[in-house]
């Protein structure tokens, strides 16, 4: 308590792992700003690479990294827990689990992630004012609301986020050499090309991401399924080693009649398949970059 009666403040950083949250915590290490520990909040859903990245900068910083994790855990919340509806009559009431994240209902960052640090903080809040660092970065200002932004302040885009951390030899066993952004490797928001990549270099983790599907009631995306996606991009290796197009009148239409095959179809008879949906990039809480 200072003599004014005010708190004295405890400075934390959140750490997703990310390429921007990384080039946080190294700077405000490198340049002496006030730091008392970092916080990563393990989803449960990281990339093996991303684990090994985090140990090995929690060996390199003079401050402690704090490890928390909702205990319940993603699968749980995805399939078994049963929210209270506030209209009784909502088509929702009653079905086992949240199901998949949407751009509406992005439950699993203020689950697993969110609360996690709100309830860790709540005990230091008693006796300290918190000065909370988040890694977002300077040509993300949409998701810019509160707390306080180092990346911001310094100018650093993400492309600077990335080569400051490369210049240090933090390269996360080469993930941002597959995907432009990363983060829970099974979230619904990610783009097409990103979905492709995850199929093709970890497929195991396209396998589990199959069987929760197939114990869930909400299509991963608005436009695919998993198992539709899975029909899609074997489709699409057909056609490449035949030498044919992916995209076009012809492929869609094709895609159509594979698709309209399979129970449970996603789309209406007559909806447009859009060619490549673009994936939506989460804002305010720290989700990875």
């Amino acid at each position: 308590m200072h003599e004014d009666g005010g708190k004295e403040k405890l400075y934390a950083a959140s750490l997703s792992g990310g390429k921007d949250s990384t080039a946080m915590v190294l700077r405000l290490v490198e340049e002496g700003w006030p730091l008392d520990f970092v916080m990563f909040c393990d989803t449960g859903l990281e990339f093996p690479q991303m684990y090994e990245h985090v140990e090995k900068l929690e060996k390199a910083l003079p401050v402690p990294v704090v490890r928390l994790k909702e205990e319940k855990g993603f699968e749980y919340y995805l399939l078994r827990y049963t929210p209270e509806r506030k209209d009784p009559d909502s088509p929702y009431a009653g079905r086992p689990g949240m199901s998949w994240a949407g751009p509406r209902n992005r439950w699993c960052t203020s689950v697993l992630k969110t609360a996690v640090i709100n309830r860790y903080l709540s005990g230091p809040r008693k006796n300290y004012e918190i000065v909370q660092y988040i890694g977002i970065a300077a040509d993300e200002p949409q998701r810019v609301r509160e707390y306080r932004y180092p990346l911001v302040e310094w100018g650093m885009t993400e492309k600077d986020c990335l080569d400051y951390c490369y210049e240090r030899g933090y390269d996360w066993g080469g993930l941002y050499r597959l995907f432009d952004r990363v983060s829970c490797w099974c979230c619904p928001l990610q783009g097409l090309e990103e979905l492709r990549t995850l199929r093709r270099e970890f497929p195991e983790l396209w396998s589990r991401l199959l069987e929760w599907e197939a114990q869930t009631w909400r299509n991963f995306r608005k436009d695919f399924s998993v198992q539709e996606l899975e029909v899609r991009f074997r489709f699409e290796e057909e056609r490449i080693r035949e030498g044919r197009r992916i995209r076009g009148k012809e492929f869609f239409r094709e895609l159509r009649e594979r698709l309209g095959s399979m129970d449970g179809l996603c789309f209406p008879v007559g909806e447009k398949i859009r060619e490549e949906p673009e994936g939506e990039v989460q804002d305010g809480t720290d989700c990875g970059g």
